[in-house]
């Protein structure tokens, strides 16, 4: 399966162990595409519900206003992909990409 850095699948999170984000929901691939010829890929889970914090970012996606957990990145098979949502737009790509940056850097 092919995947790109920035499109949003719909994944299946369970099970979760804790704090962890539940559930089938849309995520966004983060992971480099260099890396997504593996057999996993990293991503960061969405949500209409939550909180505003540094590490999330505020997104229209499907009309429907979200967020991006950049605090829940995880690593996963890509078995539990289900299906391709779209993708987000390149000004929310940037801010991604700036807060990972400003999250690694801490």
């Amino acid at each position: 399966m092919v995947v790109y850095r920035f499109d949003v699948y719909l994944i299946e999170l369970d099970p979760a162990i804790g704090s962890e984000i539940k559930k089938t929901r849309p995520c966004v691939i983060v992971s480099p595409n260099e890396m997504n010829c593996l057999k996993t890929v990293l991503i960061a889970p969405m949500t209409t519900k939550g909180f505003h914090a540094p590490s999330r970012v505020e997104l229209q996606f499907q009309d429907k206003t979200g967020l991006i957990l950049l605090d829940q990145l995880r690593s996963v098979d890509k078995s539990r992909l289900i299906k391709k949502l779209g993708a987000v737009d390149s000004k929310t790509q940037k801010i991604i990409s700036s807060t990972l940056v400003s999250i690694f850097e801490m």
